[in-house]
């Protein structure tokens, strides 16, 4: 019955419920998009946004939307310089405070994405994936989700994908509004934004063996 009752959900309403959340969204914080964008042209540079391909639902590749926190200083060899040293202050802020996430509202509201999924990640980390771990991509990925308000950064990949397919395997109107509501908690408690070994996020290399579920 359970069962049903998500399929029903996941089915019905979640898709209506994100559009109407993400256009609230849109007008009641519309003056801090344009206060964040104004700063961050100033303080960071153009372009405002930053833009990356990543997997969505499926797996099918989507342009995700943030606000840029990171600035194009290059070494004499016209690399990028590391994170920790892009990352400013103000882009510190900004991840900190999630502000930089706002702009992917608007991929709610064009169906890319979900108020309530599993993050999307780097479209390069699709090969690294076992089975199990694909399966988060069964459901459209999240502007936050149960690894976001169970750790976020600071947990390891592996437990933040055991999360995400515990997501997928549990979607339902009720589990969807608890995490939105601990996603405001952890909003302004500002928890898990890094993780202990990188400026932003270690990237992901794999998973060693099979996981043991």
């Amino acid at each position: 019955m359970g069962k049903s009752k998500g399929n029903i959900y996941r089915r019905f309403v979640k898709r209506p419920m994100d559009i109407v959340l993400s256009l609230i969204a849109i007008t009641l914080l519309s003056p801090v998009f344009f206060i964040v964008a104004v700063l961050v042209r100033v303080k960071l540079g153009s372009p405002v946004l930053f833009k990356q391909s990543r997997p969505g639902l499926n797996e099918k590749i989507f342009m995700m939307y943030k606000f840029r926190t990171m600035t194009d200083e290059r070494d004499v060899n016209g690399e990028l310089l590391p994170d920790n040293v892009r990352l400013t202050k103000f882009g510190k802020f900004l991840r900190s405070t999630s502000l930089d996430e706002l702009p992917e509202l608007l991929n709610i509201l064009k169906g890319d994405m979900s108020i309530v999924g599993p993050r999307p990640l780097l479209v390069q980390y699709l090969p690294l994936y076992n089975e199990y771990q694909k399966r988060r991509h069964e459901e459209r990925p999240g502007l936050s989700g149960l690894a976001q308000v169970n750790g976020r950064n600071a947990i390891s990949w592996e437990e933040k994908f055991i999360l995400d397919v515990e997501y997928v395997d549990n979607v339902s109107f009720i589990n969807d509004w608890k995490i939105i509501l601990l996603t405001i908690k952890k909003v302004f408690q500002r928890e898990g934004i890094n993780s202990a070994v990188a400026a932003t996020v270690e990237p992901f290399n794999g998973t060693q063996g099979e996981m043991q579920l």
